[in-house]
Formats: C-alpha cells, structure tokens, sequence
C-alpha cells in the first residue's frame, strides 16, 4: 500500500487554506497504480455476489466502473441534480454552505439487490450517507461502502458505521 499511498498527490491549501487535499487523480493516471487499486477491491468483494455497483459522482464513476466490470456486475451512477435525464429519485445532504442534492434512475436498482457503493474519497460523509439512504429508500442491500481514502479525523467513515454500513479505505490520511 506504501507505493500507492505516493501515488497520492497532496495539495496544501486547496480549495482553501489550511486544507491537504488529497489528489486521486495522481494515482489513477498510472497504470500499474489504478491496477493495484482495482484488483485490492476486486479481490475484496470477488465472493460477495454483487449487483450493482455504485459511484458517486464524478470520480466514484472511475473505478466503481473498473470493479463492476472485474465483479461482473452492473454499474449505476449516482449523479448531482439535473444530470440524468428521465424519472430521477434523490436525496439532499448538507453542504459547508447549503445543501446539495443526488440523483438515481427510477429502476436502476431494485429491491434486494447486492450494491456496492464505491467513491474516491471519505471525509465528512456528508454524500456517502446521503447515497446509503437513497439505497435504503429504494430497497437495495448494502453490503459495504467502498473508498480509496478515508480522512478519518473528519469522521465520515465513523457516520457510514453507525448509519449501519461496514466502511472500507485503502488508504488513510489522519491528521487532515
């Protein structure tokens, strides 16, 4: 895990100061790097039976594609409002300053069946959750929350736990 962890690109003061922001797409663009990410998680939930997979928007599109393609399973996007043409359900979250909200096809997912959600990157969890109970309100059963880094002292993979999904993050960053 050491040589992906310097796959990630560390931006200080971004989007504001005080922030680290950790870049994925550092780590994406190698190929010997996105290879070992996806097969850690492919060999993670290879015996889980899954469905779906879902990303979250824009980069939970990425590799929530490359692992439902390595688990032989469908992939359904979760997209910000207005992206998705047709009959849309969504969920709002809350935002440092307002609220956002995202969207899923009526009928991508039914009831029961096996998801995993997949996104780049935990932090406050805000969107996470609001993806876990947008799967709940159309039936799916969870079986993990899937991310390539969690920022644990922002407490977003501890809200996931106690929302009752099991988290999971290659890699970690304490001390955000």
């Amino acid at each position: 895990m050491k040589e992906l962890e310097q796959l990630v690109r560390t931006i200080p003061d971004f989007p504001k100061p005080g922030i680290l922001f950790r870049d994925v797409t550092t780590l994406l663009r190698d190929k010997r790097g996105l290879r070992a990410t996806v097969e850690v998680f492919v060999e993670r939930y290879a015996s889980h039976k899954i469905d779906r997979v879902v990303g979250i928007e824009a980069r939970g599109f990425i590799l929530g594609g490359a692992l439902a393609v390595g688990l032989g399973a469908g992939f359904v996007p979760l997209r910000k409002r207005g992206k998705l043409p047709g009959e849309v359900i969504g969920q709002y979250y809350a935002l440092e300053y307002g609220t956002d909200r995202i969207e899923l096809h009526v009928g991508a997912i039914e009831a029961r069946e096996r998801v995993l959600l997949v996104d780049d990157l935990i932090a406050t969890g805000g969107t996470a959750l609001a993806a876990l109970e947008l799967l709940s309100r159309v039936g799916a059963e969870v079986v993990e929350a899937a991310f390539i880094i969690d920022l644990p002292d922002l407490g977003g993979a501890k809200l996931v736990a106690e929302r009752g999904c099991t988290p999971f993050s290659l890699l970690s960053y304490p001390g955000h």
